[in-house]
């Protein structure tokens, strides 16, 4: 096994100019899409199958030292997490792990269940009608086999997509977070670093300098499996009520004939 491959994300350092959305739809052959009305500047309000990566605006107050309104600007993107919903999920086999750590989805083995879809916890995965299978982001996975990064990290004029060892990346976050506090950014954290925390860690993870939830990130994201006793449960007794209808149902109907 390869050392884990990682993506780090400084939502700090992130100026909204969208030139990662490009080079993903350039490099990954990505359709048009007509823009989204999102009621801000962000071009989607979600994650498609034509947009694997997408950059989020989000207007919050105290984001800054002073505690001053200020825009929060987040490039996102499928995490790979170390224990993918979307992976356990897949009845298939489609999806898969590299020996990097990175999750991918074969798109000849795909055959557009959808589980994948309604297992992720954010909402990464999704479902192209054209083709009939699951997609999302595979960190340009040509790429990384090939000794290159992520066109992503590669198009980032500020460094704000960091692509390598994991390991590095998170020594280098954790002293990224340090600096910004003493600059007076409180709140900033890091989302997803921990491999002890949600998810065993997340392989693309953020610095955010703000609550998650403001960033339309789950707070401690689970996934659907672990409740999977109480769906069973829940089924077991909707099959009695049912059971239970039909048998009164015919009892009525047996004393109507007398």
């Amino acid at each position: 096994m390869a050392r884990t491959l990682a993506m780090f994300t400084d939502t700090s350092l992130c100026i909204g100019c969208r030139a990662c959305q490009v080079a993903c739809k350039q490099w990954n052959e990505l359709g048009l899409e007509v823009p989204e009305w999102t009621g801000g500047y962000q071009n989607h309000a979600h994650f498609t199958d034509k947009t694997y990566r997408l950059v989020r605006f989000v207007e919050a107050p105290g984001a800054k030292p002073n505690g001053d309104l200020a825009w929060l600007l987040m490039s996102d993107v499928c995490k790979h997490c170390a224990q993918a919903g979307c992976l356990d999920a897949c009845p298939t086999g489609a999806i898969y792990r590299t020996e990097f750590g990175t999750v991918n989805i074969n798109q000849d083995v795909c055959n557009g269940c959808r589980y994948c879809v309604a297992s992720c916890p954010f909402g990464v995965v999704s479902f192209n009608e054209q083709t009939g299978t699951a997609k999302k982001c595979t960190f340009c996975n040509d790429r990384i086999h090939n000794g290159l990064g992520p066109a992503c990290a590669k198009a980032c004029p500020t460094d704000s997509i960091q692509f390598g060892f994991r390991d590095e990346l998170v020594a280098k976050a954790n002293k990224r977070v340090e600096t910004l506090k003493g600059m007076g950014f409180k709140d900033a954290q890091l989302y997803g670093a921990d491999s002890g925390g949600f998810l065993g860690g997340l392989n693309a993870f953020f610095l955010l300098l703000a609550k998650p939830a403001t960033y339309n990130l789950p707070d401690n994201p689970k996934l659907p499996q672990r409740n999977v006793v109480v769906d069973s449960l829940l089924s077991i007794g909707s099959a009695v009520l049912v059971g239970l209808g039909a048998m009164l149902a015919f009892r009525e109907r047996g004393k109507g004939g007398r």
